[in-house]
């Protein structure tokens, strides 16, 4: 394995671990763009993970559980995020489940969902 796949692989870990993710030239953290979206009134959890892009290395996916009885849609995200986030850290995708995946401790496993989407 050359020192850039090494280098490469390494870098990918961690940011994984710390819930970075990379467009482009920019950092995002997964934890200020979940802040925003949960305060949706429609959002009962929510998951933001970074998946891969053509363009930009990766782009921004929210991974969403709505309240119950509540009708809500990816533009239902997407708008909500508008005015509250910088462009390059609103989602470019979101999917709506019915439950996030957790860990025992009950952590969500993001890794499960970064396997699920990538």
């Amino acid at each position: 394995m050359s020192d850039l796949t090494t280098d490469t692989t390494i870098n990918s870990i961690i940011l994984n671990q710390l819930n970075i993710i990379q467009t482009k030239t920019e950092n995002v953290y997964a934890a200020e763009v979940e802040e925003v979206i949960f305060t949706c009134p429609k959002v009962l959890e929510v998951a933001v993970i970074g998946v891969f892009d053509d363009r930009w290395g990766e782009s921004v996916k929210a991974v969403v559980v709505s309240k119950p009885d509540q009708n809500l849609t990816e533009k239902d995200i997407i708008d909500h995020c508008r005015d509250k986030l910088a462009s390059y850290k609103k989602p470019r995708s979101v999917e709506i489940i019915g439950a996030l995946p957790r860990n025992a401790t009950g952590k969500v496993m993001k890794f499960q969902l970064r396997e699920k989407y990538k």
